[in-house]
């Protein structure tokens, strides 16, 4: 469990990162950021490589977010298939985000060479496992989209599955070669260190208290400094609350946890044995992996729920030993949960409220890759002012009318779930 200021296990596994202290000045910028995680570490690194005078504001620590809490799954695209992104944005605009993010697991792995970023990186792809009938039906479907342009991914079978995974439960999988699996944190934290060594200033421990509109420029007010910018980036995501109060409206926050056992050893030798990530197409998704340590981390939405999290370990262990029955009794290390901002579009967004002001927002729990492309892309329509440079075009805020309503439903469905799932 992790305990103090450690929130998850891979802020207590991942390589430490800069040395950074809280903002105790007032300071200028070109441009002024709020958030350490991949969006807001991405956007500071690639904005100092074209020289633009950056600074960076985390309230608590780096990756402190969704960035720490992660599964560390570096998936492609969206939750969606190409051709449903297209319904819903149109022909030219959906292929346009489709063909950005369907190359993103090569840009964030691309920085992890280029920066030498210490994360657990394993390009070796993930696998959408089926759950159902149902769900490899979807995942046929899926396979025939990518394949036609040329994504490399397999449509496996039951069999085929099985011998990946070394689980029969599934009913088939997906396997995407374009994605693959990191430490999440290590990966945030070595962002951060790029930035820093490109000449952005990261501060930690100083959270925004207040956005200001004067004159054509921002001023950004901490406890303990002001900035002065002339545009700001609001890199929250789902961790965003006060400071652009249409911001949290147009998405249902929505929480994912995890379980992870002790180190196995041997034990874990056979199962996943190329070390994919796997998360299955139920409507409560659940998701698997291996870290480099041999611990097996298990998933599922929903909050970490009771004393030492006695049925999030309940679900974990009953879950475990229906995957795989051979593996015998373990015992849980740590259990920690994290926030999903879930858009009613399942699309992410970049949010234009008022000149000068950025918010993309909505990665719907796939925060890794298209954070790091959004963060990029950003940093370079800020240096060309050429909005063609987007993956997606910029808008105004559109509020989630049931927001409250499937955020209620939502908590009582996952609650039910973990709780029955720990005795059936």
């Amino acid at each position: 469990m992790p305990t103090g200021n450690v929130i998850s296990l891979w802020d207590e596994t991942a390589p430490p990162g800069p040395e950074l202290i809280p903002l105790t000045s007032n300071a200028r910028a070109q441009v002024a950021i709020v958030g350490g995680g991949y969006t807001g570490c991405s956007a500071a690194l690639h904005l100092a490589k074209h020289g633009v005078d950056t600074l960076l504001l985390e309230a608590n620590k780096i990756g402190y977010g969704g960035s720490g809490r992660n599964v560390g799954l570096v998936n492609a695209g969206v939750w969606l298939p190409p051709r449903e992104v297209y319904k819903r944005l149109g022909e030219q605009q959906g292929q346009r985000l489709v063909k950005e993010l369907s190359a993103a697991p090569a840009v964030v792995f691309s920085l992890i060479d280029q920066y030498q970023i210490d994360c657990e990186a394993r390009h070796n792809g993930t696998i959408h496992v089926a759950h159902s009938t149902a769900g490899f039906n979807d995942l046929s479907q899926r396979a025939g989209q990518w394949q036609a342009l040329g994504a490399p991914v397999e449509l496996l079978s039951k069999e085929q599955t099985a011998e990946k995974t070394r689980s029969d439960i599934y009913h088939g999988g997906l396997l995407d070669r374009r994605a693959g699996t990191i430490n999440p944190m290590g990966y945030v934290r070595g962002l951060a260190r790029a930035a820093v060594n490109a000449g952005a200033r990261l501060h930690v421990g100083t959270r925004v208290t207040r956005l200001l509109r004067n004159g054509g420029k921002w001023t950004v007010r901490t406890p303990d400094g002001t900035i002065n910018a002339q545009h700001v980036i609001i890199a929250t995501n789902a961790y965003g609350d006060h400071l652009w109060p249409e911001l949290p409206k147009t998405f249902t926050p929505i929480n994912y946890y995890q379980v992870a056992t002790k180190p196995l050893g041997e034990r874990v030798n056979h199962i996943i044995p190329d070390r994919e990530g796997v998360w299955d197409t139920a409507p409560i998704m659940s998701s698997l992996r291996i870290d480099m340590e041999g611990r097996l981390i298990l998933g599922s939405m929903g909050k970490i729920m009771g004393a030492n999290g006695i049925h999030s370990r309940r679900w974990a262990s009953r879950t475990l030993r229906r995957m795989f029955p051979h593996l015998g009794h373990v015992e849980w290390e740590y259990f920690w949960h994290g926030n999903i901002a879930l858009t009613p579009s399942h699309i992410p967004a970049i949010y234009n409220p008022v000149p000068g002001l950025l918010c993309p927002m909505g990665y719907n729990g796939r925060g890794i890759a298209p954070g790091t492309v959004f963060g990029k892309a950003i940093a370079e329509y800020l240096v060309t002012g050429d909005e063609a440079v987007l993956p997606q075009p910029l808008t105004k805020p559109a509020v989630d009318t049931f927001r409250g309503i499937k955020c209620v439903a939502m908590d009582v469905a996952f609650k039910t779930r973990q709780i029955l799932k720990g005795f059936i």
